[in-house]
């Protein structure tokens, strides 16, 4: 049986006629993995969580939800680091425009713009970060009448062509930069996080503020969870909207999806409102409990028991973050892109639940085997 194992995957590729093929590598099966949507990858998690439910891994009787935050792979935002990966940005794709076009003429500022970005980065007297971000900014002024220039003229080669549409699209996200650093550093204002950029690569990301803990930079995720430590529902958010908000989202998507109404749903306090209570009722839900909630507001359960035991039930939800963040690296998304950003996180929840899955059915056959 052990030799068959061994010479399972040969003999599978000698059926198919696949044996003298050398192995994809990674950056192919990456290439191709990367293109299925989150959409799709969406509708398999729904699809894989349905088996089980068909299979009695999950009843969906208990629902429990969390949210936790992914970060973008990128360094501390500040306007001086942003201005300084604008000019750097710049000048290399104007390298590479300059071997396509040959009449291209531009000015390397790189060499002086480092080492105001380093003067800044060093300063402490704010009149003298006044006067190096002035000197600065006239330098990145330069640079974005560079680019500016360069859209503009005529290129025929194709990768030429490529390199200008990528040009005009760092213009404006250099137009954008300079715009929150005047206003930041030079006017004094506060600029609105929605204004703001936070990398020039992975313009997607966003500020998350949990509380008082540190400022993150990423995407939030709203997750739900089921008895069985499946993840029944994941939802990769825009912007940084409260617990409260998404509550209800939640429980129309897993009601839809699986078609069963959880006969108890628990949260931590930050999902509690009057609102969601009512919501929860409304549609068949017999016991609600928001943990540590502040004020007024009361759990609706059936007894002092039952809330004390589904509190401690739903601490469980903060150990399932934590395993399909370390166990599928996902403390930072290193997959480029907002699409692929929604991509890695969803693989990372259906290849966690493939795990949770597998660890139940071995626990029953283990069961079995033990009473045959």
């Amino acid at each position: 049986m052990e030799e068959y194992s061994q010479s399972d995957s040969r003999i599978c590729a000698t059926f198919i006629k696949l044996e003298e093929r050398k192995p994809f590598s990674f950056q192919v099966l990456q290439k191709y993995i990367s293109k299925i949507r989150p959409r799709s990858l969406q509708k398999l998690m729904v699809a894989i969580n349905k088996i089980a439910i068909s299979e009695g891994l999950e009843d969906v009787e208990k629902l429990r939800q969390d949210s936790t935050v992914v970060k973008a792979n990128i360094h501390y935002p500040t306007n001086n680091a942003l201005v300084w990966d604008c000019i750097k940005e710049s000048h290399r794709l104007l390298k590479q425009l300059k071997e396509e076009c040959d009449d291209l003429s531009y000015r390397n500022y790189t060499k002086s713009a480092k080492k105001t970005y380093f003067k800044i980065n060093v300063t402490k007297s704010k009149d003298r970060r006044v006067e190096l971000f002035k000197k600065q900014l006239i330098t990145f002024t330069k640079c974005i009448n560079q680019v500016a220039n360069s859209v503009k003229k005529r290129v025929v080669s194709p990768k030429g062509i490529a390199l200008q549409f990528v040009l005009e699209d760092l213009l404006q996200v250099m137009e954008q930069v300079y715009s929150m650093t005047y206003r930041k550093e030079l006017l004094g204002e506060v600029v609105p996080n929605d204004e703001n950029l936070f990398s020039i690569y992975e313009r997607h990301t966003d500020i998350i503020v949990k509380g008082s803990r540190e400022v993150d930079f990423g995407h939030k995720v709203n997750l739900a969870g089921g008895r069985s430590n499946l993840i029944l529902d994941c939802q990769i958010l825009i912007g940084n909207p409260s617990d409260s908000n998404l509550y209800q989202p939640t429980l129309e998507r897993v009601m839809s999806h699986y078609q069963i109404v959880p006969r108890d749903s628990v949260t931590d306090g930050a999902y509690a409102s009057r609102e969601n209570v009512n919501y929860s009722l409304n549609h068949g839900i017999i016991n609600i409990v928001f943990n540590k909630v502040v004020g007024s507001l009361k759990s609706h359960v059936t007894s002092k028991n039952m809330e004390t035991r589904l509190k401690k039930w739903r601490s469980g939800i903060e150990a399932v973050i934590s395993n399909l963040k370390r166990g599928f690296d996902l403390f930072v998304c290193e997959w480029k892109g907002w699409v692929h950003f929604q991509a890695k996180v969803l693989w990372s929840v259906i290849a966690y639940n493939f795990r949770v899955m597998t660890s139940i059915i071995l626990e029953r056959i283990q069961t079995q085997s033990a009473l045959a």
